[in-house]
């Protein structure tokens, strides 16, 4: 079964979408990740999506529902990488990922979720 690596960098999680998000990946990486969460008690996590050239609205709520999910089990989410046409696919669907945080990269990813909320 295909699944998205989840890495854990002292109180944070990384995850780095590199491949084509389906249904199924997607939810698999929903479960994957609260588990994880849960288990190393992170406080934070980082989904990298700066592979993903363009995104439908499944997988638009599902990143905002990923982040609901990390914020329920105390953990804040930070999207980054975001390409400038998934940015416009996500407005252009009416989706804000309420919740979400963003950032240009992984840098200033890390360094928004090490100052907490």
């Amino acid at each position: 079964m295909e699944r998205i690596p989840i890495l854990r960098m002292g109180r944070f999680l990384i995850v780095t979408i590199q491949v084509d998000m389906h249904d199924r990946l997607a939810m698999t990486l929903q479960e994957d990740l609260t588990a994880r969460i849960v288990q190393d008690r992170a406080q934070g996590v980082l989904i990298d999506i700066s592979s993903l050239d363009m995104v439908d609205s499944f997988i638009g709520r599902m990143i905002g529902n990923t982040a609901a999910m990390a914020s329920v089990l105390d953990a804040q989410t930070v999207v980054v990488g975001m390409q400038p046409s998934v940015a416009i696919t996500l407005v252009e669907l009416g989706l804000t990922l309420s919740g979400v945080r963003t950032a240009l990269n992984v840098e200033k990813g890390m360094a928004l979720l090490q100052r907490g909320r």
